[in-house]
Protein backbone atom coordinates (compact mmCIF):
# COMPACT_ATOMS: atom_id res chain seq x y z
CA UNK A 1 0.00 0.00 0.00
CA UNK A 2 0.94 3.52 -0.67
CA UNK A 3 0.37 6.57 1.31
CA UNK A 4 -1.63 8.18 -1.86
CA UNK A 5 -3.76 4.71 -1.21
CA UNK A 6 -4.53 5.33 2.28
CA UNK A 7 -4.49 8.82 2.69
CA UNK A 8 -4.02 8.35 6.68
CA UNK A 9 -2.16 10.43 9.31
CA UNK A 10 -0.22 8.71 12.13
CA UNK A 11 1.58 10.71 15.10
CA UNK A 12 3.75 8.29 17.37
CA UNK A 13 5.38 9.62 20.63
CA UNK A 14 8.93 8.36 21.22
CA UNK A 15 11.84 8.09 19.30
CA UNK A 16 13.01 4.68 21.21
CA UNK A 17 13.10 1.52 18.83
CA UNK A 18 9.50 0.82 19.53
CA UNK A 19 8.36 3.88 18.58
CA UNK A 20 10.92 4.23 15.65
CA UNK A 21 9.67 0.60 14.45
CA UNK A 22 5.91 1.56 14.54
CA UNK A 23 6.68 4.39 12.54
CA UNK A 24 8.72 2.37 9.56
CA UNK A 25 5.77 -0.45 9.79
CA UNK A 26 3.12 2.19 9.63
CA UNK A 27 5.00 4.21 6.72
CA UNK A 28 5.64 0.32 4.92
CA UNK A 29 1.69 -0.01 5.18
CA UNK A 30 0.59 3.84 3.80
CA UNK A 31 0.36 5.88 6.43
CA UNK A 32 1.94 8.90 6.31
CA UNK A 33 3.87 8.97 9.67
CA UNK A 34 5.53 11.37 11.50
CA UNK A 35 7.26 10.77 15.18
CA UNK A 36 7.92 13.08 17.86
CA UNK A 37 10.42 12.87 20.69
CA UNK A 38 10.76 15.23 23.61
CA UNK A 39 15.06 14.78 24.07
CA UNK A 40 17.16 16.33 21.29
CA UNK A 41 18.23 12.11 20.27
CA UNK A 42 17.00 9.01 18.72
CA UNK A 43 16.78 6.11 21.08
CA UNK A 44 15.03 6.53 24.46
CA UNK A 45 16.77 3.68 26.45
CA UNK A 46 19.22 2.71 23.64
CA UNK A 47 21.17 6.36 23.51
CA UNK A 48 24.52 7.06 22.95
CA UNK A 49 26.98 9.45 25.20
CA UNK A 50 29.64 10.80 24.21
CA UNK A 51 32.92 12.07 26.14
CA UNK A 52 36.83 11.98 26.09
CA UNK A 53 37.24 9.75 23.28
CA UNK A 54 34.55 7.27 24.78
CA UNK A 55 31.32 6.20 23.03
CA UNK A 56 28.52 4.71 26.00
CA UNK A 57 25.51 2.45 25.01
CA UNK A 58 23.39 4.46 27.65
CA UNK A 59 21.30 1.52 27.93
CA UNK A 60 21.17 -1.80 26.52
CA UNK A 61 23.42 -4.43 25.35
CA UNK A 62 22.37 -7.59 24.84
CA UNK A 63 21.63 -8.75 21.47
CA UNK A 64 19.00 -11.85 21.99
CA UNK A 65 16.38 -13.53 20.21
CA UNK A 66 18.10 -12.52 16.99
CA UNK A 67 15.10 -14.22 14.37
CA UNK A 68 12.82 -11.31 16.13
CA UNK A 69 15.74 -8.70 14.50
CA UNK A 70 16.01 -10.71 11.00
CA UNK A 71 12.18 -10.82 10.42
CA UNK A 72 11.71 -7.38 11.04
CA UNK A 73 14.60 -6.16 8.50
CA UNK A 74 13.02 -8.71 6.16
CA UNK A 75 9.91 -6.72 6.34
CA UNK A 76 11.33 -3.64 4.46
CA UNK A 77 13.33 -6.19 2.03
CA UNK A 78 17.10 -6.01 3.62
CA UNK A 79 18.78 -8.36 6.47
CA UNK A 80 20.88 -8.28 9.46
CA UNK A 81 23.61 -8.31 7.37
CA UNK A 82 22.98 -5.84 5.51
CA UNK A 83 22.11 -3.39 8.17
CA UNK A 84 25.07 -4.44 11.22
CA UNK A 85 28.12 -5.89 11.38
CA UNK A 86 26.55 -8.47 14.06
CA UNK A 87 29.51 -10.64 16.28
CA UNK A 88 29.32 -13.53 18.56
CA UNK A 89 30.78 -13.44 21.89
CA UNK A 90 33.03 -15.64 23.25
CA UNK A 91 32.65 -16.34 25.85
CA UNK A 92 29.05 -15.21 26.19
CA UNK A 93 29.59 -13.61 29.47
CA UNK A 94 32.17 -14.38 32.99
CA UNK A 95 30.62 -14.56 36.39
CA UNK A 96 32.23 -13.56 39.59
CA UNK A 97 30.53 -14.65 43.45
CA UNK A 98 31.31 -13.84 46.16
CA UNK A 99 33.75 -15.60 48.77
CA UNK A 100 34.83 -17.79 45.55
CA UNK A 101 38.04 -17.66 44.20
CA UNK A 102 37.19 -17.33 40.82
CA UNK A 103 35.25 -16.17 37.85
CA UNK A 104 33.11 -18.94 35.97
CA UNK A 105 32.91 -18.39 31.99
CA UNK A 106 29.70 -19.78 30.42
CA UNK A 107 30.11 -20.55 26.16
CA UNK A 108 27.24 -20.57 24.28
CA UNK A 109 27.36 -24.47 23.65
CA UNK A 110 29.45 -25.57 26.17
CA UNK A 111 27.63 -24.63 29.03
CA UNK A 112 26.75 -28.94 30.45
CA UNK A 113 30.35 -29.48 30.37
CA UNK A 114 31.26 -26.08 32.58
CA UNK A 115 28.20 -27.01 34.99
CA UNK A 116 29.38 -30.54 35.06
CA UNK A 117 33.14 -29.64 36.40
CA UNK A 118 30.77 -27.67 39.14
CA UNK A 119 28.33 -30.23 40.22
CA UNK A 120 28.40 -34.02 39.26
CA UNK A 121 25.43 -34.89 37.01
CA UNK A 122 24.83 -30.98 36.30
CA UNK A 123 25.46 -31.22 32.48
CA UNK A 124 22.85 -33.65 31.68
CA UNK A 125 20.28 -32.03 34.25
CA UNK A 126 21.40 -28.52 32.24
CA UNK A 127 20.81 -30.25 28.50
CA UNK A 128 17.39 -31.31 29.03
CA UNK A 129 17.18 -27.70 31.10
CA UNK A 130 18.14 -26.60 28.07
CA UNK A 131 16.24 -28.59 25.73
CA UNK A 132 12.94 -27.54 27.76
CA UNK A 133 13.94 -23.78 27.62
CA UNK A 134 13.99 -24.30 23.40
CA UNK A 135 10.35 -25.71 23.44
CA UNK A 136 9.27 -23.10 25.91
CA UNK A 137 10.82 -20.56 23.80
CA UNK A 138 9.74 -21.82 20.49
CA UNK A 139 5.67 -21.75 22.00
CA UNK A 140 6.41 -18.21 23.13
CA UNK A 141 7.29 -17.25 20.02
CA UNK A 142 4.65 -18.95 18.24
CA UNK A 143 1.67 -18.22 20.40
CA UNK A 144 2.47 -15.34 22.72
CA UNK A 145 4.74 -13.06 21.56
CA UNK A 146 3.05 -11.80 18.10
CA UNK A 147 -0.37 -11.44 19.49
CA UNK A 148 -2.61 -8.54 20.83
CA UNK A 149 -5.04 -11.03 22.67
CA UNK A 150 -7.82 -9.76 20.88
CA UNK A 151 -9.07 -12.70 20.21
CA UNK A 152 -9.93 -16.14 21.96
CA UNK A 153 -7.95 -18.08 20.06
CA UNK A 154 -4.78 -17.06 20.60
CA UNK A 155 -4.87 -19.42 23.74
CA UNK A 156 -6.91 -21.95 22.41
CA UNK A 157 -4.94 -23.00 19.75
CA UNK A 158 -3.83 -26.77 19.12
CA UNK A 159 -0.36 -25.94 20.20
CA UNK A 160 -1.11 -24.52 23.42
CA UNK A 161 -4.00 -27.10 24.51
CA UNK A 162 -1.94 -29.60 23.96
CA UNK A 163 0.89 -28.21 26.71
CA UNK A 164 -1.75 -26.80 28.77
CA UNK A 165 -1.07 -28.94 31.46
CA UNK A 166 2.73 -28.31 31.54
CA UNK A 167 2.16 -24.26 30.72
CA UNK A 168 -0.16 -24.67 34.30
CA UNK A 169 3.20 -25.79 35.70
CA UNK A 170 5.66 -23.36 34.31
CA UNK A 171 3.23 -20.32 35.10
CA UNK A 172 2.51 -21.30 38.69
CA UNK A 173 6.03 -22.52 39.91
CA UNK A 174 8.23 -19.37 40.35
CA UNK A 175 12.06 -19.57 38.33
CA UNK A 176 13.42 -20.19 42.09
CA UNK A 177 12.19 -23.07 42.57
CA UNK A 178 12.11 -24.37 38.95
CA UNK A 179 16.15 -24.19 39.15
CA UNK A 180 16.74 -25.42 42.88
CA UNK A 181 14.71 -28.64 41.99
CA UNK A 182 17.57 -29.62 39.45
CA UNK A 183 20.69 -27.86 40.62
CA UNK A 184 22.12 -27.66 44.42
CA UNK A 185 25.14 -25.69 43.86
CA UNK A 186 24.67 -21.67 44.56
CA UNK A 187 26.96 -20.56 41.74
CA UNK A 188 24.36 -22.56 39.07
CA UNK A 189 21.57 -21.90 40.55
CA UNK A 190 22.23 -17.85 40.09
CA UNK A 191 23.46 -18.18 36.43
CA UNK A 192 19.98 -19.72 35.84
CA UNK A 193 18.01 -17.65 37.72
CA UNK A 194 19.42 -14.16 36.75
CA UNK A 195 17.54 -13.87 33.84
CA UNK A 196 14.63 -12.87 35.27
CA UNK A 197 16.83 -9.29 36.34
CA UNK A 198 16.52 -8.98 32.58
CA UNK A 199 12.91 -8.96 33.14
CA UNK A 200 12.21 -7.00 35.53
CA UNK A 201 12.12 -9.15 38.80
CA UNK A 202 13.79 -11.09 40.93
CA UNK A 203 13.98 -15.41 40.10
CA UNK A 204 11.15 -15.72 42.89
CA UNK A 205 9.03 -13.65 41.25
CA UNK A 206 9.23 -14.57 38.25
CA UNK A 207 7.30 -17.92 36.43
CA UNK A 208 9.55 -20.70 35.44
CA UNK A 209 7.88 -20.36 31.68
CA UNK A 210 10.96 -17.77 31.76
CA UNK A 211 13.34 -20.34 32.06
CA UNK A 212 13.20 -19.87 28.02
CA UNK A 213 15.51 -16.76 28.83
CA UNK A 214 18.59 -19.62 28.87
CA UNK A 215 17.81 -20.77 25.74
CA UNK A 216 19.05 -17.03 24.35
CA UNK A 217 22.43 -17.00 26.15
CA UNK A 218 23.80 -20.36 26.86
CA UNK A 219 22.16 -22.38 23.27
CA UNK A 220 21.73 -19.57 20.64
CA UNK A 221 24.66 -16.97 21.12
CA UNK A 222 25.16 -13.50 22.55
CA UNK A 223 25.65 -11.20 19.57
CA UNK A 224 27.04 -7.69 19.73
CA UNK A 225 26.66 -4.87 16.72
CA UNK A 226 29.86 -3.48 16.01
CA UNK A 227 30.20 0.24 16.61
CA UNK A 228 27.13 -0.02 19.77
CA UNK A 229 23.93 -0.14 19.77
CA UNK A 230 23.35 2.99 18.64
CA UNK A 231 23.77 1.34 15.67
CA UNK A 232 20.95 -0.56 15.93
CA UNK A 233 18.62 2.31 16.88
CA UNK A 234 19.99 3.98 13.33
CA UNK A 235 19.71 1.17 11.19
CA UNK A 236 15.81 0.51 12.46
CA UNK A 237 15.71 4.65 11.97
CA UNK A 238 17.14 4.15 8.48
CA UNK A 239 13.97 1.95 7.18
CA UNK A 240 11.88 4.25 8.33
CA UNK A 241 12.98 7.42 6.33
CA UNK A 242 13.68 5.19 3.41
CA UNK A 243 9.86 4.31 3.88
CA UNK A 244 9.25 7.88 4.47
CA UNK A 245 8.94 8.66 8.32
CA UNK A 246 9.70 11.78 9.49
CA UNK A 247 11.15 12.45 12.91
CA UNK A 248 10.81 15.45 14.88
CA UNK A 249 13.12 15.77 18.30
CA UNK A 250 12.74 18.45 20.49
CA UNK A 251 8.74 17.50 20.48
CA UNK A 252 7.24 17.29 24.02
CA UNK A 253 3.52 16.49 23.70
CA UNK A 254 1.22 17.87 25.66
CA UNK A 255 -1.70 15.66 25.27
CA UNK A 256 -3.69 13.93 22.84
CA UNK A 257 -6.51 15.47 21.30
CA UNK A 258 -10.04 13.47 21.08
CA UNK A 259 -12.82 14.56 19.29
CA UNK A 260 -16.62 14.59 20.35
CA UNK A 261 -16.55 10.59 19.23
CA UNK A 262 -13.49 9.85 21.48
CA UNK A 263 -11.92 9.15 18.58
CA UNK A 264 -8.03 10.25 18.74
CA UNK A 265 -7.47 13.40 16.12
CA UNK A 266 -4.07 14.02 16.85
CA UNK A 267 -1.72 15.85 19.47
CA UNK A 268 -0.75 18.99 20.98
CA UNK A 269 3.09 19.42 21.46
CA UNK A 270 5.49 22.22 22.40
CA UNK A 271 9.02 22.92 19.84
CA UNK A 272 11.19 25.36 20.44
CA UNK A 273 8.26 27.52 23.45
CA UNK A 274 5.79 26.98 20.80
CA UNK A 275 2.82 24.83 21.47
CA UNK A 276 1.21 23.58 18.12
CA UNK A 277 -1.14 20.73 17.37
CA UNK A 278 -0.29 17.67 14.98
CA UNK A 279 -3.41 16.05 13.51
CA UNK A 280 -3.36 12.50 13.15
CA UNK A 281 -6.27 9.51 12.37
CA UNK A 282 -4.10 7.42 14.47
CA UNK A 283 -1.99 7.93 17.33
CA UNK A 284 0.47 5.68 18.69
CA UNK A 285 2.46 6.03 22.41
CA UNK A 286 5.35 4.43 22.28
CA UNK A 287 6.73 5.92 24.99
CA UNK A 288 6.34 4.68 28.84
CA UNK A 289 2.74 3.72 29.66
CA UNK A 290 1.72 5.19 32.61
CA UNK A 291 3.23 8.87 31.86
CA UNK A 292 0.86 8.47 28.21
CA UNK A 293 -2.45 7.72 30.65
CA UNK A 294 -2.15 9.64 33.56
CA UNK A 295 -0.28 12.93 31.84
CA UNK A 296 -1.64 13.25 28.23
CA UNK A 297 -5.19 12.11 28.55
CA UNK A 298 -8.21 13.09 30.43
CA UNK A 299 -9.24 11.46 33.96
CA UNK A 300 -12.52 9.95 32.10
CA UNK A 301 -10.71 8.55 29.08
CA UNK A 302 -7.90 6.82 30.67
CA UNK A 303 -7.85 2.90 30.37
CA UNK A 304 -5.38 2.66 32.91
CA UNK A 305 -5.70 5.44 36.11
CA UNK A 306 -3.42 5.38 39.09
CA UNK A 307 -5.63 3.15 40.38
CA UNK A 308 -4.49 0.83 38.20
CA UNK A 309 -0.91 1.33 38.33
CA UNK A 310 -1.29 1.34 42.28
CA UNK A 311 -1.67 -2.33 42.22
CA UNK A 312 1.46 -3.18 39.84
CA UNK A 313 4.81 -3.59 40.34
CA UNK A 314 7.50 -0.79 38.40
CA UNK A 315 10.00 -3.24 38.73
CA UNK A 316 13.71 -2.02 39.41
CA UNK A 317 15.20 1.29 39.33
CA UNK A 318 19.28 1.31 38.38
CA UNK A 319 22.51 3.20 39.06
CA UNK A 320 24.42 2.97 35.99
CA UNK A 321 28.04 3.91 35.77
CA UNK A 322 29.75 5.09 32.93
CA UNK A 323 33.26 4.44 33.22
CA UNK A 324 36.40 5.48 30.60
CA UNK A 325 39.31 3.67 32.28
CA UNK A 326 42.55 4.01 31.08
CA UNK A 327 45.12 1.17 30.43
CA UNK A 328 43.45 -2.25 29.44
CA UNK A 329 40.83 -4.64 31.90
CA UNK A 330 41.57 -8.23 31.11
CA UNK A 331 39.99 -9.54 33.95
CA UNK A 332 36.42 -8.39 32.36
CA UNK A 333 34.71 -10.23 29.60
CA UNK A 334 32.11 -8.18 27.52
CA UNK A 335 29.87 -8.89 29.86
CA UNK A 336 30.50 -9.96 33.30
CA UNK A 337 28.30 -10.31 36.28
CA UNK A 338 29.19 -9.92 40.00
CA UNK A 339 26.70 -12.02 42.30
CA UNK A 340 26.34 -11.59 46.16
CA UNK A 341 26.34 -14.60 48.58
CA UNK A 342 22.78 -13.78 49.79
CA UNK A 343 21.22 -12.45 47.23
CA UNK A 344 17.33 -13.18 48.10
CA UNK A 345 18.45 -10.30 50.20
CA UNK A 346 19.75 -8.24 48.04
CA UNK A 347 16.92 -8.90 45.78
CA UNK A 348 13.75 -8.10 48.83
CA UNK A 349 15.94 -4.72 49.14
CA UNK A 350 15.09 -3.58 45.49
CA UNK A 351 12.08 -5.33 44.93
CA UNK A 352 10.36 -5.99 48.53
CA UNK A 353 8.10 -4.43 50.51
CA UNK A 354 10.37 -2.55 52.30
CA UNK A 355 12.20 -1.10 49.62
CA UNK A 356 15.83 0.23 50.16
CA UNK A 357 19.57 0.35 48.28
CA UNK A 358 20.94 -2.70 48.79
CA UNK A 359 24.61 -2.49 51.07
CA UNK A 360 26.16 -5.21 49.34
CA UNK A 361 24.52 -5.52 45.57
CA UNK A 362 24.80 -7.73 42.81
CA UNK A 363 25.88 -6.03 39.68
CA UNK A 364 26.13 -6.37 35.84
CA UNK A 365 29.32 -4.86 33.88
CA UNK A 366 29.49 -4.29 30.06
CA UNK A 367 32.86 -3.60 28.62
CA UNK A 368 32.19 -3.13 25.12
CA UNK A 369 35.87 -2.27 24.21
CA UNK A 370 36.73 -5.94 24.98
CA UNK A 371 35.58 -6.88 21.27
CA UNK A 372 34.99 -2.79 20.06
CA UNK A 373 38.68 -0.99 19.55
CA UNK A 374 35.78 1.93 18.09
CA UNK A 375 34.24 2.62 21.53
CA UNK A 376 37.33 3.72 23.67
CA UNK A 377 40.92 5.64 22.85
CA UNK A 378 43.48 3.43 21.85
CA UNK A 379 44.55 1.70 25.50
CA UNK A 380 41.82 2.59 26.99
CA UNK A 381 38.58 0.54 28.44
CA UNK A 382 34.85 1.62 28.22
CA UNK A 383 32.86 0.43 30.86
CA UNK A 384 29.37 0.23 31.67
CA UNK A 385 27.59 -0.34 35.05
CA UNK A 386 24.09 -1.66 36.25
CA UNK A 387 23.21 -1.67 39.63
CA UNK A 388 19.42 -2.42 40.68
CA UNK A 389 18.21 -0.52 43.14
CA UNK A 390 14.63 0.47 43.78
CA UNK A 391 12.35 2.11 41.06
CA UNK A 392 12.26 5.56 43.25
CA UNK A 393 12.80 8.88 42.64
CA UNK A 394 14.28 9.76 46.00
CA UNK A 395 17.23 7.76 45.16
CA UNK A 396 18.20 10.46 43.42
CA UNK A 397 20.24 11.68 40.57
CA UNK A 398 23.85 11.36 38.74
CA UNK A 399 26.56 13.25 37.33
CA UNK A 400 29.66 13.78 35.70
CA UNK A 401 32.79 13.69 37.58
CA UNK A 402 31.38 12.62 40.98
CA UNK A 403 28.62 15.30 40.83
CA UNK A 404 25.33 13.62 40.89
CA UNK A 405 23.26 12.84 44.36
CA UNK A 406 25.04 11.84 47.20
CA UNK A 407 22.95 8.55 47.30
CA UNK A 408 23.94 7.81 43.63
CA UNK A 409 27.42 8.44 43.81
CA UNK A 410 27.23 5.89 46.69
CA UNK A 411 26.46 3.26 45.00
CA UNK A 412 28.61 3.95 42.25
CA UNK A 413 31.80 4.40 44.31
CA UNK A 414 31.25 0.99 46.11
CA UNK A 415 30.16 -0.68 42.73
CA UNK A 416 33.39 0.36 41.59
CA UNK A 417 35.17 -0.70 44.96
CA UNK A 418 33.55 -4.50 44.17
CA UNK A 419 34.46 -4.83 40.91
CA UNK A 420 38.24 -3.89 41.83
CA UNK A 421 38.07 -6.20 44.59
CA UNK A 422 36.60 -9.65 43.17
CA UNK A 423 38.41 -9.18 39.61
CA UNK A 424 41.46 -8.37 40.86
CA UNK A 425 41.83 -4.78 39.71
CA UNK A 426 43.39 -3.03 42.29
CA UNK A 427 43.98 0.35 41.00
CA UNK A 428 40.32 0.52 39.18
CA UNK A 429 38.97 3.41 40.73
CA UNK A 430 42.28 5.39 40.00
CA UNK A 431 42.55 4.58 36.61
CA UNK A 432 38.88 5.79 35.66
CA UNK A 433 39.56 9.10 33.41
CA UNK A 434 35.71 10.10 32.80
CA UNK A 435 33.00 9.35 35.00
CA UNK A 436 28.90 9.25 34.94
CA UNK A 437 26.43 8.47 36.66
CA UNK A 438 22.53 8.07 36.23
CA UNK A 439 20.01 7.51 38.74
CA UNK A 440 15.89 6.71 39.39
CA UNK A 441 15.23 10.33 39.24
CA UNK A 442 17.32 10.74 35.56
CA UNK A 443 15.34 7.78 34.34
CA UNK A 444 11.92 9.54 35.40
CA UNK A 445 12.58 13.02 34.39
CA UNK A 446 14.40 12.08 30.76
CA UNK A 447 12.37 9.09 29.70
CA UNK A 448 9.04 9.70 31.80
CA UNK A 449 9.72 6.36 33.21
CA UNK A 450 7.26 5.53 35.97
CA UNK A 451 8.57 5.93 39.36
CA UNK A 452 12.17 6.23 37.75
CA UNK A 453 11.98 2.49 36.74
CA UNK A 454 15.15 0.85 34.31
CA UNK A 455 13.32 -1.33 32.35
CA UNK A 456 9.82 -1.28 32.98
CA UNK A 457 6.79 -3.18 34.58
CA UNK A 458 8.29 -6.13 35.93
CA UNK A 459 7.19 -9.91 34.32
CA UNK A 460 5.66 -11.20 37.31
CA UNK A 461 2.84 -14.13 36.77
CA UNK A 462 0.15 -10.97 36.96
CA UNK A 463 2.19 -8.64 34.47
CA UNK A 464 2.83 -11.04 31.69
CA UNK A 465 1.35 -11.50 28.53
CA UNK A 466 -2.92 -10.54 28.35
CA UNK A 467 -2.56 -9.86 31.94
CA UNK A 468 0.22 -6.80 30.88
CA UNK A 469 -1.17 -3.45 29.72
CA UNK A 470 -2.62 -3.82 26.21
CA UNK A 471 -1.72 -1.93 23.18
CA UNK A 472 -4.30 -0.20 22.42
CA UNK A 473 -6.77 2.74 24.35
CA UNK A 474 -10.19 0.42 26.26
CA UNK A 475 -11.69 4.66 25.68
CA UNK A 476 -10.17 6.21 22.21
CA UNK A 477 -10.43 4.70 19.51
CA UNK A 478 -7.32 5.25 16.82
CA UNK A 479 -5.14 5.51 20.09
CA UNK A 480 -2.61 2.75 20.26
CA UNK A 481 0.61 1.88 22.26
CA UNK A 482 3.84 0.45 21.84
CA UNK A 483 7.33 -0.57 23.82
CA UNK A 484 8.35 -2.38 26.55
CA UNK A 485 5.54 -0.93 29.01
CA UNK A 486 2.76 -2.51 27.01
CA UNK A 487 2.54 -6.27 25.64
CA UNK A 488 4.64 -8.16 24.95
CA UNK A 489 7.40 -6.71 27.52
CA UNK A 490 10.99 -5.69 28.22
CA UNK A 491 13.86 -6.00 25.89
CA UNK A 492 14.66 -4.52 22.50
CA UNK A 493 12.95 -7.62 20.86
CA UNK A 494 10.14 -7.42 22.39
CA UNK A 495 9.89 -3.99 21.43
CA UNK A 496 10.36 -4.76 17.77
CA UNK A 497 7.34 -7.04 18.17
CA UNK A 498 4.99 -4.13 19.80
CA UNK A 499 5.91 -2.45 17.02
CA UNK A 500 4.51 -5.28 14.74
CA UNK A 501 1.09 -6.18 17.19
CA UNK A 502 0.58 -1.70 16.22
CA UNK A 503 0.24 -2.77 12.84
CA UNK A 504 -1.18 -5.70 12.96
CA UNK A 505 -4.03 -4.18 15.36
CA UNK A 506 -4.52 -1.87 12.78
CA UNK A 507 -4.52 -4.32 9.74
CA UNK A 508 -7.25 -6.45 11.47
CA UNK A 509 -4.79 -9.40 11.71
CA UNK A 510 -6.20 -11.07 15.24
CA UNK A 511 -3.46 -14.11 14.59
CA UNK A 512 -0.15 -14.76 16.51
CA UNK A 513 2.12 -15.11 13.57
CA UNK A 514 4.44 -12.42 12.49
CA UNK A 515 3.34 -10.47 9.51
CA UNK A 516 3.98 -12.62 6.29
CA UNK A 517 7.83 -11.39 5.00
CA UNK A 518 7.89 -10.08 0.98
CA UNK A 519 9.18 -12.56 -1.41
CA UNK A 520 11.85 -11.60 -2.54
CA UNK A 521 11.88 -10.79 -6.75
CA UNK A 522 13.68 -12.88 -8.82
CA UNK A 523 16.26 -11.35 -11.65
CA UNK A 524 16.72 -13.35 -14.16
Amino acid sequence: MSQATTGRRAVVIGAGIAGLATAALLARDGYDVEVLEQRDEIGGRAGVWEAGGFRFDTGPSWYLMPEVFDHFFALFGTTVADELDLVTLDPAYRVFFEGEAGPLELATGRAPEQFERLEPGAGAALSSYLESAREAYGLALDEFLYTTFTSPRSLASRSVLRRAPRLARLLTTSLETHVARRFTDRRLRQVLGYPAVFLGTSPERAPSLYHLMSHCDLTDGVRYPMGGFGQLIDAVARVGERAGVRVRTGARVTGIEVDEHRAARGVTCVVDGVSRTVDADVVVGAGDLHDLETRLLPAHLRTYPETWWAKRDPGPGAVLVYLGVRGRLPQLAHHSMFFTADWRANFGAVLGPDRRVPENASLYVCAPSRTDASVAPAGMENVFVLVPVPADVSVGAGGVDGRGDAAVERVADAAIARIAAWAGIPDLAERVVVRRTVGPADFARDLSSWSGGALGPAHTLRQSAFLRGRNASAKVSGLLYAGGSTLPGIGLPMCLISAENVAKRLRGDRSSRPLPEPVPSVVP
